[in-house]
């Protein structure tokens, strides 16, 4: 054979190598490629672990991540127990929240492909919530009522917890302008009542709020929340509105003395009407003897009786009339 075929041979060979490695890899794990960019977002309490992927690095075979995680302090361990946050996911990110990582606590965080069954090397990233954590966006609305702004705050919503569970000491900063023409800007810092009214503003003017939450032991600040806007009403207006409601209800309340003065004696026969029974009634409630009841009785005869004393001794007694206490039958036998 001449050394022409021969060459191209061997290129052939190697050009199937190539496309052998290329496609199928070899059988060590380290030739499939780490993840990248690996980085965490908190927003709140909710925690994202995210990376990237080089496109094309899997050739034609699917690509799957698995995500794990562990306490700071296990890694001192001689097998830290792992524990499995997303596994053999096609995404290129993986959701935390669920399972509750203390706020204040520091763990690890890592991931690595998986390819055709060929593992990457594991990439590790250390995670502290707080330090780490943004603020979201507070709800804000405003309530017009003459020339004061009524700025109501609700906290954003948490996964787990409420923002106060988890800021103890969070704070408000608000900031307002006029639109038109645009002034300088005014704020209110620190500020801890959900609940703040922007007085002495001018008459049936538009003015803008936008509120930003404030935590003192983690530096990065909070997300202003969106800009709102309301127009200012007329004080006169308003004071006019005011007088005519309370004269109407003085009229209401002096309409009602007067109805009640006048028709007094029809408004109580309404409310207490006179009962009176009909007559089979009454007989029904009669008994039927009347002899139950009491019978009046005849007035008692009283005489007059005077008590005299007798003061003769005894003596005297047996000498008139000796003491013989045998009746006296002289009369029935003669």
């Amino acid at each position: 054979m001449s050394a022409a075929p021969r060459h191209r041979v061997a290129l052939l060979h190697a050009f199937l190598l190539l496309l052998f490695f290329f496609f199928c890899g070899g059988a060590d794990g380290s030739e499939v490629p780490p993840p990248q960019n690996v980085t965490t977002k908190t927003l709140n309490t909710n925690y994202t672990l995210s990376w990237d992927w080089a496109p094309g690095a899997a050739g034609t075979h699917a690509v799957t991540f698995t995500t794990q995680y562990v306490p700071k302090h296990q890694l001192n361990r001689k097998s830290p127990n792992w524990i499995t946050a997303c596994n053999q996911t096609s995404h290129r990110s993986c959701d935390l929240t669920r399972f509750k990582l203390l706020f204040m606590g520091d763990f690890m965080l890592r991931v690595r492909a998986t390819v055709d069954g060929r593992h990457s090397d594991w990439v590790q990233k250390k995670f502290c919530p707080y330090e780490e954590a943004f603020i979201g966006p507070p709800d804000v609305t405003l309530n017009v009522t003459g020339t004061s702004l009524e700025v109501s705050i609700k906290d954003p919503v948490f996964k787990h917890s409420e923002l106060r569970d988890t800021y103890t000491s969070a704070t408000y900063n608000i900031t307002y302008w006029k639109s038109s023409p645009k002034e300088e800007v005014k704020k209110i810092l620190e500020m801890r009542q959900d609940r703040v009214v922007l007085s002495n503003l001018d008459l049936m003017s538009e003015y803008c709020v936008q509120v930003q939450i404030i935590y003192d032991k983690n530096s990065r600040p909070g997300e202003y929340s969106d800009v709102v806007c309301e127009r200012t009403g007329d004080v006169d207006a308003a004071l006019w509105v005011a007088a005519v409601v309370a004269f109407v209800v003085m009229a209401a309340v002096v309409a009602l003395v007067v109805t009640l003065v006048v028709y007094w004696t029809r408004i109580s026969k309404f409310l207490c009407p006179e009962v009176v029974l009909p007559p089979h009634f009454k007989e029904s409630l009669l008994p039927a003897n009347p002899s139950i009841y009491p019978v009046s009785l005849p007035s008692e005869h009283c005489d007059q009786v005077s008590i005299i004393a007798d003061h003769r001794t005894e003596e005297e007694e047996e000498e008139e009339g000796g003491c013989s206490t045998q009746p006296d039958t002289s009369q029935e036998g003669g």
